[in-house]
């Protein structure tokens, strides 16, 4: 009789990180497939109800609506939830005008952003070899997105700003108190979301949501929840630097997905751009690891 497998405490965080990555990536795939039918604006407040809805329900469940806000959480949250709209709004534009792969690709240098953010914002301190590493990953950025060439349009620089905003979105998130519900903080800008995208779609043409469209916008809104309950899980399970590098795996799943679904496939240049900055953002968590082993044993 074989013996039970008993996984460890980051095995299962890294089987949490393929299936957030998968589930966010999918619900990705399920919005541009979207883009056919549905306007952009039409197509995110109806999955931002769906989102908001839920996680009204999953914060009840655990008594989220019980803590109360220090003032200057409140204002981080404002800040986390404003630009968490404008990371949807480009994010989504560009997915639904770019190869899914190629936007994945250029979010994969979020890492980079961060830690350089966090350097320059917040007086983290970075070494010179992840400032090496930084510079040659945002290289591989412009081998993507490649500016002035035949594939260049404005909406590779759509996700540039997604990056932007997300970067900022995660260092108002380090910068709140440890003991706000996670909940909360999703919450508040699946709100923000769906109030930017109610305020935008009174300006376009509604169309009527077909079968089709509507279980595309159902499976949006089921993997995206998912993906995000499984980000938490991963984060809370498994040591943070053992978990974070399967983040990377949404480029994997983007890239399949891109090409079962959509007959889409990265050229070269995009394909090596995509590896420089996977491995530089690699690099620079295993610094990150190797820093905070150092710190802890003082």
């Amino acid at each position: 009789m074989p013996l039970p497998v008993t996984l460890t405490d980051n095995s299962r965080g890294a089987l949490f990180m393929l299936g957030s990555m998968t589930a966010f990536t999918v619900n990705d795939a399920c919005m541009k497939a979207l883009s056919d039918e549905l306007p952009l604006f039409q197509a995110l407040l109806l999955r931002s109800v769906a989102v908001t809805a839920a996680l009204v329900i999953l914060a009840a469940s655990k008594g989220a609506f019980n803590y109360s806000l220090s003032r200057r959480d409140k204002r981080l949250i404002a800040l986390r939830s404003l630009v968490e709209v404008g990371a949807a709004f480009f994010f989504i534009s560009a997915l639904f005008n770019m190869p899914i792969a190629n936007v994945t690709a250029i979010l994969q240098a979020l890492p980079l952003t961060v830690t350089l953010a966090g350097a320059v914002f917040l007086g983290e301190a970075v070494g010179w070899r992840r400032l090496s590493a930084i510079l040659i990953g945002f290289i591989g950025v412009m081998l993507i997105i490649r500016p002035g060439g035949e594939g260049f349009t404005v909406y590779s620089l759509y996700v540039l700003a997604a990056v932007a905003c997300v970067t900022v979105r995660d260092l108002a998130a380090r910068r709140m108190s440890r003991d706000v519900p996670s909940l909360l903080v999703a919450l508040s800008a699946a709100i923000a979301v769906m109030l930017f995208s109610a305020l935008m779609s009174l300006s376009i043409d509604w169309v009527p949501v077909s079968p089709k469209a509507g279980t595309q916008l159902l499976a949006a809104s089921i993997f995206v929840i998912g993906g995000y309950v499984f980000s938490v899980a991963a984060m809370r399970v498994g040591e943070i630097g053992f978990v974070a590098p399967f983040r990377y795996s949404s480029l994997l799943v983007a890239l399949v997905l891109g090409f079962l679904v959509f007959r889409e496939w990265p050229d070269v240049l995009t394909l090596l751009g995509s590896g420089i900055v996977v491995a530089t953002g690699l690099f620079t968590l295993f610094r990150e690891t190797q820093l905070a082993k150092v710190r802890r044993g003082r």
